[in-house]
């Protein structure tokens, strides 16, 4: 007997008993959709990280407000904004191993040109925001030394806002848009970055401060909500930060012991990190999900069992026939691998699905990868491998004279 016999009286042994077979296959059918599920979402977090990742740029520190003692009460981070103007200047100065460095403060507004308009982040920095994330332009200029000097009234544009508020074809180089009722020229494009980091409008600083946010709580003439820098290397990181540190321990005043009022990060490390626990988190559930997996081999194994014992005599007749024992064997394995080959199926496409209505229902990204299905697949083949062998070694071994005397 051939294989494709095997399985096409596998595939009319399964069609006499519907409900039965699709009961036996519903653990496979569970599992693969499991695996599938936890790595489309697994791998999709994955890619947001590294999209964030790759938007910041390369060998970047970012230094936030810390915690403030204000009347001797320890307020939380970022409840004051401690970092300033003069400390952007003091680090591109006085730190040789920082090739440029930014401060910005940012807040939310509606952004009108002509009938539309957009709700989007405005970040008021300069021109060294885009040098130290390797922001590059798609179209126009940066800001000029007046324009960042003279609270200019101009602006560049991430390029979702400038899909948002300008047709296809037309040019936004020139043309004027309101921010909070301020009339502002659009003198650059950027772009793409990823899509959580292109819906923004960058005005000058002093700009920002003069015209937008400045009556925001904390914000003076001088302050900065963070600051940027970009280190020349990546093994100059650890040495850039603890020089960092010292400046501003310096230049804030803190004594010696008291905590800092500042912090000084690495996101892409911290993102990386972040990585590898959302990977080793989906590994830990897929391994849980391939118990369902195990729990549908045993149910196969079982119920194939049940089959070769009310198949006894059909069995004995086959021998009687000049039916080979490998011929048996070849036979009920086909059968628990059709099993396991269908609920795979039926899995992989509910796997899909759920994965797609999970990714629409909470906003996350998903990503469906050829080779997690294809693991999946392979996991359902073993599985019938495993648990149909023994069945089907059972059924050959079967004496064809014990097999006729049973009723």
């Amino acid at each position: 007997m051939t294989m494709l016999q095997g399985f096409r009286i596998a595939l009319h042994a399964l069609r006499l008993n519907p409900l039965r077979s699709f009961l036996t296959m519903l653990g496979i059918v569970i599992g693969v959709a499991s695996i599938v599920t936890v790595f489309a979402i697994g791998a999709g977090a994955q890619l947001r990280l590294q999209e964030q990742i790759r938007s910041i740029g390369a060998n970047v520190l970012m230094i936030t407000p810390g915690a403030v003692y204000q009347g001797g009460v320890r307020l939380k981070e970022g409840t004051k904004l401690t970092m300033t103007e003069s400390d952007v200047q003091a680090i591109l100065e006085q730190i040789p191993e920082i090739q440029a460095a930014a401060g910005s403060i940012a807040g939310t507004a509606q952004v009108i040109h002509e009938s539309k308009n957009w709700n989007t982040t405005i970040n008021g920095t300069t021109t060294g925001h885009f040098m130290v994330r390797d922001w590059q332009l798609a179209s126009g200029r940066y800001f000029s030394g007046a324009e960042e000097a003279g609270a200019g009234k101009v602006v560049i544009l991430g390029s979702t806002v400038a899909h948002e508020l300008f047709a296809p074809g037309d040019d936004p180089i020139g043309a004027q848009i309101r921010i909070m009722k301020v009339p502002l020229e659009v003198v650059g494009v950027l772009d793409r970055k990823g899509p959580s980091q292109d819906d923004v409008a960058f005005v000058p600083l002093t700009t920002a401060k003069l015209r937008f946010l400045g009556s925001a709580s904390g914000i003076n003439r001088d302050s900065v909500a963070y600051i940027i820098a970009k280190v020349a290397a990546d093994g100059q990181m650890a040495g850039a930060r603890s020089e960092i540190e010292s400046l501003l321990r310096q230049r804030h005043r803190i004594p010696g012991g008291q905590e800092d009022d500042f912090k000084v990060q690495d996101p892409a490390a911290a993102m990386e990190a972040q990585q590898g626990a959302i990977r080793t988190v989906a590994l830990l559930l897929v391994a849980i999900a391939s118990v369902s997996l195990l729990v549908g081999g045993i149910s196969i194994m079982n119920v194939m069992i049940v089959s070769v014992t009310e198949r006894t005599r059909e069995i004995g007749i086959r021998r009687a026939l000049g039916g080979r024992m490998r011929d048996i064997r070849l036979q009920f394995l086909c059968e628990a691998l059709v099993l396991c080959l269908l609920g795979g199926a039926i899995g992989v496409v509910g796997g899909v699905t759920l994965s797609m209505t999970v990714a629409r229902m909470a906003g996350w990204i998903t990503s469906i990868d050829g080779e997690a299905i294809a693991l999946a697949l392979a996991f359902s083949i073993v599985t019938g491998l495993i648990f149909g062998f023994y069945p089907a070694h059972k059924a050959s071994k079967l004496s064809p004279i014990e097999a006729l005397k049973t009723e």
